[in-house]
């Protein structure tokens, strides 16, 4: 080769080099080190991703860290995808910046309605690595889903399916994950009624997964949510007290304590594998059979393949199900679907024709005295919903359901609503001079939910079932709580918001669940247990609480070691081996685990 030919080919490929963008996705979940930023995974089926959340509750929190190796020296376009989570008149609540390498850059950023791009700036990188921070500038739940680097000036897709397939395509994503797990049962969310479900099959002898998308176990009743645990032991007294709490006030910080007890109980089985921080994400079926579970760890993205011949959908929101393609109920029904009848509530009950109306979700909070003045700042992009309403703590009450408002595809719209209601209300309590001393405490960041999908199963649990203490060949559940249905008010005055609910009590005889409502109708091997379980919307409103959920936990991680033992599926248990599995549930009674249980 000539020499000047020689000199041509390498000057092209410098030139072909620097032309190829070099693309960096930094997914704001896997930083080194969150600061007080906190992981959100509660909406990544909606969104498309978990991301950080700056929940402050009025005070900046601290910045959230990482370093970014680059391959190629250069210029690059920064995009950070983000939201302004209350667009309008104000100044957006949730702003940030971006800091590379202790410069902190000008662009103020949360200001873009609806998830997407922001365009940040160009920069020179000159060490191929970098340190990289998110500086919260007001404590009021700025969030980040992910920064992208670019040495081309394209913006990425904003959001749904493109969006989707964009991330595996930066990312080098295989479509399967790498690493596969085999158990005897799958059980996907760690409330009360997965943890139960986990503690009864282990107990029987089972290799279990419990996969929950928190830290800490408990779901409603954990520290994150903080809800006190109601409803009876039924025959599961010695299980479920391993995870309940006391009955403080909802919103107690004593939920710490059961907390600690909750988790070393679980954990001190040594046949549940616990798979905390990882969100199930999809649900394979063939002939109606769910062949594996897809979860993903929510801060590092790796990914496993639960594959298992039962599976358990402790999710509340019936994801597993959904995935496999299991039938399901969301809203109200008709009067005359199942004859749900109240006549002295009439519409607030049961309605004329089926609509989309469910309880709604929660957010608790609480305030405390100290001892000097306690600052809080304007809040006036959060008067719109509080308007006049002025409390320094809340309740079960303090909830949002609207039929314009889906529990699942717009928790994140319906968790943002509460809490602007519960900064505007705080805000506004702050002007009387007798709460100067009282600071905000706590505010919970997670959705509290009471309903959305009820998948169905062989019996659909009923009003009328509990009303009249209906007595069913494979009753497994038993309760004696009120039919408590949740309703808003939705009236124009201050004293009657539409973040605020009310309750319809119908007193009960004692009443049953028959293990029918408790698998599902035509996905073969799929149990429920919770408040996805296979119910009307009026039949939901006793059993949704928690002991209720957990009695349905026990009650099918013992029928899923029934299962294994015939090699059968769940519905078989009820027509051939139903006599032995009630034995098993009657030996729950008993305080003693036979020893060759243990």
């Amino acid at each position: 080769m000539k020499k000047l030919d020689y000199v041509f080919l390498l000057f092209f490929a410098i030139v072909f080099q620097t032309n190829i963008a070099q693309d960096i996705l930094v997914e704001a979940e896997s930083f080194d080190n969150p600061g007080g930023w906190v992981i959100d995974p509660q909406f990544e089926q909606q969104m498309g991703s978990p991301y950080l959340l700056a929940h402050g509750i009025g005070v900046p929190v601290k910045n959230a860290t990482t370093h970014v190796k680059f391959d190629t020296n250069g210029a690059y376009h920064v995009w950070v995808r983000t939201k302004n989570w209350v667009p309008g008149k104000w100044e957006a609540p949730g702003r940030f910046q971006l800091k590379i390498n202790n410069r902190l850059l000008d662009k103020t950023l949360g200001l873009r309605t609806g998830w997407g791009w922001e365009y940040v700036d160009k920069i020179n990188i000159t060490n191929k690595e970098i340190a990289l921070e998110l500086v919260d500038l007001t404590g009021f739940d700025g969030r980040v889903d992910a920064i992208y680097f670019s040495t081309s000036d394209v913006a990425p897709p904003s959001s749904g399916k493109k969006l989707a397939d964009w991330r595996k395509k930066i990312k080098a994503e295989p479509n399967a994950p790498e690493i596969t797990k085999s158990f005897d049962l799958v059980v996907v969310g760690g409330g009360l009624a997965g943890c139960a479900a986990s503690i009864a099959a282990a107990e029987q002898g089972l290799q279990v997964a419990l996969i929950h998308d928190r830290p800490v176990l408990g779901g409603n009743a954990s520290e994150e949510i903080r809800v006190h645990t109601l409803g009876i032991y039924g025959n599961f007294e010695r299980i479920l007290k391993k995870i309940d709490t006391e009955h403080y006030p909802n919103g107690s910080a004593d939920a710490k304590i059961d907390q600690q007890k909750r988790d070393n109980n679980v954990k001190s089985y040594k046949n549940i594998s616990l798979f905390l921080n990882h969100r199930a994400y999809d649900a394979k079926a063939e002939n109606n059979e769910i062949k594996y579970v897809d979860a993903r760890q929510t801060s590092t993205g790796n990914r496993i393949r639960f594959e298992a011949p039962r599976f358990v959908d402790s999710t509340g929101d019936g994801w597993i199900g959904f995935w496999a393609g299991a039938e399901f109920s969301y809203g109200r029904e008709s009067v005359d679907t199942y004859g749900e009848e109240w006549a002295e509530h009439g519409e607030l009950w049961t309605p004329q024709e089926p609509d989309d109306a469910v309880m709604g979700s929660s957010v608790l909070w609480g305030s405390k005295e100290i001892e000097e003045k306690a600052f809080f700042p304007e809040v006036p992009w959060a008067m719109p919903v509080a308007k006049e309403y002025a409390k320094v703590a809340g309740e079960w009450q303090w909830e949002f359901s609207n039929p314009d408002y889906n529990q699942i595809d717009d928790a994140e719209e319906i968790r943002d609503h509460m809490l602007r209601a519960i900064y505007g209300s705080f805000s506004n309590a702050k002007k009387d001079t007798a709460n100067a001393n009282v600071k905000l405490e706590w505010v919970s960041s997670l959705v509290g939910k009471r309903e959305s999908r009820r998948l169905v199963g062989d019996h659909i649990f009923t009003f009328n079932d509990a009303k009249e203490g209906r007595k069913f060949v494979d009753g497994v559940v038993t309760e004696t709580r009120d039919v408590d249905i949740h309703y808003q008010t939705i009236l124009e005055d201050e004293n009657n918001p539409d973040f605020i609910s009310e309750a319809l009590f119908y007193k009960t005889p004692q009443y049953y669940i028959p293990y029918r409502s408790l698998y599902s109708k035509n996905i073969s091997n799929l149990f429920m247990a919770g408040r996805n379980f296979s119910c009307s919307h009026a039949g939901l409103g006793g059993p949704r609480v928690m002991l209720t959920t957990g009695q349905m936990g026990a009650a099918v991680g013992i029928a899923a070691a029934v299962c294994k033992k015939y090699d059968v599926n769940p519905r078989e248990i009820y027509t051939g081996y139903l006599e032995e599995y009630l034995a098993l549930i009657e030996d729950q009674k008993f305080e003693k685990i036979p020893e060759t249980k243990k």
